[in-house]
């Protein structure tokens, strides 16, 4: 448990593989024999930021089984990789690799690495297999690992029938990682290779660990291989320098690019400079619509307001611009997001792309240098993030759907105000006289998920404009200017196609646009489709905002926890119930999932929140009653007492003691009421006295300071009536018998 939160008292679950002997004391000694298999955490406090505990309203147990360990026993084996969960996955490596069979060595006894390599490609193969599976997604965080087989969806299906389910799809991902780490593992090893020479001829046996990092960071090289292709020739990595190297990239890198949009753009007296120098072409961005890196020359570098010759005089950690004969980077425009990447001279320079805009045709690569210097005609390879651009083609052709899934619920007179085209989310404004209902937007969202289902082909195609604005349900911005030729993107139907036959109706049961943005294939690869948001921004514009991909899988798999999580709420009772509904209704409502399943999950809330108010309020009256009575009943059996002692089952309800008060006051009797809270551990008390007990000295206040001293906390009030609430629950006897003492001390009664 962390330092302040959830926490509780602890249990752990160790077993001796010997057997026949006490082996307590080698309990979390690292014996290999004794290992610990589970583990339990009864979670019942919060510990606050001042160290105190504080008792949960809900209370359960966390609990932690080692599976792999828990079958290595059961299967009295002393290695988890002895056991059937990995012996199906290395039967299927070796099928697939032709190696011998694995023979569980290690260490030295490993001689040829073979027994190693098994177990490294079963455990990441089975690690990304189920990762995938449950909707992670590769980022570039840690070293891409790209194993060419995934034999664990065919081991494992049966127990765990989640991994069968996106079979094609975790195939789809490891092979595009794959492709996307081959194109710059070759290029890396070259420069491996320059490395190595670089240290032999300073006769060192220790390589750079700039350069190593360099090659991890630039390229994805994972730093392991290049430990061990060092090893292999009798070399070493200069670690202390690797981590310095890391270090100082991850300071650079949460200090870059504070205000790059603002301080780095071209005016129009830049615009103009260029325009008036011939080097400096317009650049050629069509390879934006391609995969893969572009080998491209450096025409302008722009810094301070100035065109430079070189970046030699540019601060290390200072933005500036770049300009390219021709880039495969997408300029921000349309409501898509700009690309982020790097523009390298492999071993010599990279410059980190952190943000891309469009100047008249002149496409500005922001960002600044991580090492190296450039200059003017320098031939470079410019590479975008893969991992950036793939959500954003999936968000884009998503929008495109939307637009269309609006026009044929709402009608034509369907309008875009604007969009944002992010990797995380995509963000739709349009014209629209009022708020749409769950059951429109439901037909929103299944008309959308439809398109993605039926992974029709996305095409795209350059015509002459007054040729496009004839195509039958041709979708545009109203007021935009657009170029000739446009480019227009079309869905199920080819748009040369659509040329042949312009005048068809048919045109019109799909999304046809003009747009220059990227977009994905088929509609099948953007997976999924959930709106979240649906608002009005201003009179007449409604905005939807809706995610795709494994963001779609994320915002799922959240409102099936909180679906779970109001079904455990629902079988709840009393005060535990009353606090959890209580802040599941927060929750609920700031929670980033579907409007749709939102709109139900509070509609279902609602009606358990309704039905408990109903019961609790019924419960409070029957209680009311039952307490009134007892007080009423026993003046009316002894209608010579003064005075009334009792210990009431209302949970410590103050409002039902503050009634029975109330029918004391009215037959002028003395009183004194306590109640046990159990869910909080209190006990409240409350006292009325009598005009008749306060001319004999009685003393409301004075009267609940002594209940005080045994039961504990703190009590107020007046002098004809005060109330407390204390802490010690089983000091309620003793507290009755003080109460009674006090008064008969004060009284003479």
């Amino acid at each position: 448990m962390g330092a302040t939160g959830p926490c509780g008292p602890c249990s752990e679950v160790h077993y001796d593989r010997l057997g026949g002997r006490n082996a307590a004391d080698l309990v979390n000694k690292d014996d290999p024999n004794v290992v610990e298999i589970w583990n339990n955490v009864f979670i019942q406090f919060n510990r606050e930021d001042d160290g105190s505990l504080k008792l949960l309203p809900s209370k359960h147990v966390d609990t932690g089984m080692g599976f792999e360990r828990l079958v290595s026993i059961v299967q009295g084996k002393l290695s988890n990789y002895d056991t059937d969960i990995f012996s199906p996955i290395f039967s299927k490596i070796q099928e697939m690799t032709g190696v011998r069979s694995y023979e569980g060595k290690f260490g030295k006894e490993d001689v040829d690495g073979i027994d190693t390599a098994y177990r490294v490609v079963a455990d990441h193969v089975r690690t990304l297999t189920f990762a995938l599976s449950d909707g992670g997604v590769p980022n570039n965080v840690g070293a891409r690992l790209c194993p060419q087989t995934h034999p664990t969806q065919r081991c494992k299906g049966g127990v765990f029938p989640e991994l069968t389910k996106r079979v094609d799809e975790v195939k789809e991902i490891l092979d595009e990682e794959e492709e996307s780490f081959s194109r710059t593992l070759d290029r890396g090893e070259k420069l491996f290779e320059q490395y190595v020479s670089r240290a032999r001829e300073r006769r060192d046996n220790n390589l750079s660990g700039k350069d190593v990092w360099r090659l991890y960071d630039t390229y994805g090289f994972p730093v392991d291989l290049t430990r061990l292709m060092a090893d292999e020739l009798g070399m070493a990595v200069d670690e202390a320098e690797f981590e310095e190297a890391q270090a100082q990239s991850k300071e650079a890198s949460k200090a870059q690019k504070k205000g790059t949009k603002d301080t780095v753009k071209l005016d129009v007296h830049d615009i103009a400079a260029l325009e008036k120098n011939p080097r400096v072409p317009k650049t050629d961005d069509s390879a934006k619509f391609s995969l893969g890196n572009v080998n491209s020359k450096i025409v302008a570098l722009y810094h301070n307001k100035q065109f430079l010759d070189s970046t030699s005089s540019i601060p290390g950690e200072v933005p500036f611009g770049i300009l390219l004969d021709k880039t495969g980077f997408y300029a921000e425009s349309g409501g898509q997001e700009h690309d982020t990447g790097s523009i390298v001279i492999d071993g010599l320079a990279e410059f980190d792309v952190a943000d891309v805009q469009v100047f008249n045709g002149y496409i500005l690569h922001i960002g600044q240098m991580k090492y190296g210097s450039l200059s003017v005609d320098d031939e470079v390879v410019s590479s975008y993030d893969e991992l950036r651009r793939w959500p954003l083609r999936n968000n884009h052709t998503a929008t495109h759907i939307l637009n269309f899934g609006l026009r044929e619920v709402l009608g034509d007179h369907i309008d875009q105000k604007g969009s944002l085209v992010a990797p995380t989310k995509l963000r739709f404004d349009f014209s629209h006289k009022s708020q749409i209902g769950i059951p429109e937007l439901e037909k929103i969202e299944v008309m959308s998920q439809d398109w993605i289902r039926r992974n029709v082909k996305v095409y795209s195609k350059e015509l002459d404009l007054k040729t496009a604005q004839r195509i039958p349900g041709l979708r545009a911005v109203f007021g935009e200017s657009y170029p000739d030729p446009v480019r227009v993107v079309s869905l199920e139907y080819d748009v040369i196609d659509i040329t042949r036959d312009l005048e068809n109706p048919k045109w019109r049961n799909t999304s046809v646009e003009f747009c220059g943005g990227t977009h994905v294939n088929k509609t099948g690869d953007i997976k999924d489709f959930v709106i979240t948001e649906e608002s009005g921004i201003a009179k007449g514009i409604r905005r939807i905002v809706a995610v795709t991909g494994y963001e779609a899988a994320e915002v799922r798999r959240l409102a099936d926890d909180m679906r779970t999580r109001l079904c455990h709420l629902e079988l709840l009772h009393g005060k535990e119930k009353d606090s959890g509904l209580k802040a599941y209704s927060v929750e609920l409502n700031q929670a980033d999932i579907s409007v749709i399943q939102k709109s139900r999950l509070l509609e279902r809330l609602s009606a358990t929140r309704k039905a408990f108010d109903k019961e609790r309020k019924d419960k409070e009256t029957a209680m009311t009653k039952a307490a009134v009575d007892t007080t009423l009943d026993y003046f009316k059996e002894n209608s010579n007492a003064q005075v009334f002692f009792a210990h009431l089952d209302v949970e410590g309800n103050a409002k039902i003691l503050q009634s029975v008060i109330l029918q004391a006051k009215r037959l002028g009797k003395t009183i004194y009421v306590f109640s046990v809270d159990s869910d909080e551990g209190k006990v409240a008390h409350v006292n009325y006295v009598a005009e008749d007990a306060r001319l004999r000295g009685l003393d409301a206040r004075t009267w609940a300071n002594a209940v005080v001293e045994v039961v504990g906390g703190k009590a107020g009030g007046k002098e004809d009536g005060a109330q407390g609430v204390g802490l010690n629950t089983s000091k309620i006897d003793e507290g009755l018998q003080v109460a009674r003492s006090f008064y008969s001390e004060k009284t003479g009664l």
